[in-house]
């Protein structure tokens, strides 16, 4: 049986009278890659600060690991590595001293500190950018230095807030080839994302958050069959296209021959995470 890695039960955090997160029941398992998605306020942030010990909750609990994030919150912070969205490296120190600065904080010994962090830049493929300023590479190394440097007490769980924000397609690619190796060698991923498309390629099972609630939890593929593998758009008299959803092909075709001939624009394509988003939540990811 997988185990649980990350569980909430009841979880709910309350600014004043803005109720963030409601009642969030979850499981995350060891070893996958786990994507959470909902629109800006939906509470995806919320719930990550309260699972990696920044903020605590108003009710219920969290556990990682079996840990319980607000009464041992130490030993949790030992088997999560964070990486926020904005860059939380020093820009003024090269990725090895940034490396060497975070395994001091782990308090990691002199020998095993240069063993491990040799290891990591290898793993990365820094190694020859290893002793440049943080402020000299590019978007994607930056990433990279972020990621090596949240894995130097060797993580069982990697949280990912945004991971490829402002990347190009290459070193999004490239990215996404880093996590699914580090899921491979053992890491479990939790992953927010604002790119549908990459949720879709790297996630077994995925989350959707709305006005605080969880409100969809299955696998991509799972996802979309609830709602239609097959998407029918058609361009409305008011210039705005109309959404259809269909179990196969053979219905959506049914559905385009009933149409009158004066239907203008009709695509049938197979549906995506992103068409079950939007139907669920009525906003696209990172809409307001």
């Amino acid at each position: 049986m997988t185990k649980e890695f990350i569980v909430t039960e009841k979880l709910a955090k309350n600014y004043g009278d803005v109720k963030a997160v409601h009642d969030l029941d979850l499981q995350v398992y060891a070893g996958e890659i786990f994507g959470f998605l909902g629109p800006n306020g939906a509470g995806k942030t919320t719930t990550i600060r309260v699972m990696t010990t920044l903020t605590k909750p108003s009710s219920g609990n969290v556990q990682i690991n079996g840990f319980d994030v607000v009464n041992e919150a130490d030993k949790v912070k030992n088997v999560i590595g964070v990486v926020q969205q904005h860059l939380s490296l020093d820009r003024d120190l090269t990725i090895r001293e940034n490396m060497e600065f975070h395994a001091r904080l782990r308090r990691i010994n002199s020998s095993e500190r240069k063993k491990r962090i040799d290891e990591l830049l290898e793993y990365v493929e820094l190694t020859e950018y290893a002793d440049r300023m943080v402020d000299t590479l590019s978007g994607g190394m930056k990433k990279r230095a972020a990621i090596v440097s949240s894995l130097i007490h060797e993580p069982e769980v990697l949280f990912l807030d945004e991971p490829t924000v402002g990347l190009d397609a290459q070193a999004r690619r490239r990215l996404w080839d880093l996590v699914r190796r580090l899921n491979s060698d053992g890491t479990t991923i939790f992953l927010t994302s604002h790119y549908i498309e990459e949720a879709e390629a790297l996630c077994g099972r995925v989350g959707i958050m709305h006005h605080g609630r969880l409100i969809a939890l299955d696998s991509p593929l799972a996802l979309r069959e609830k709602l239609g593998s097959v998407a029918v758009e058609t361009l409305g008299e008011n210039k705005e296209t109309c959404y259809r959803y269909f179990a196969d092909r053979a219905d959506a075709n049914k559905y385009v021959q009933s149409l009158s001939a004066d239907a203008k624009t009709v695509i049938i394509r197979d549906s995506n995470l992103e068409d079950v988003f939007v139907e669920l939540t009525g906003q696209r990811v990172g809409g307001n």
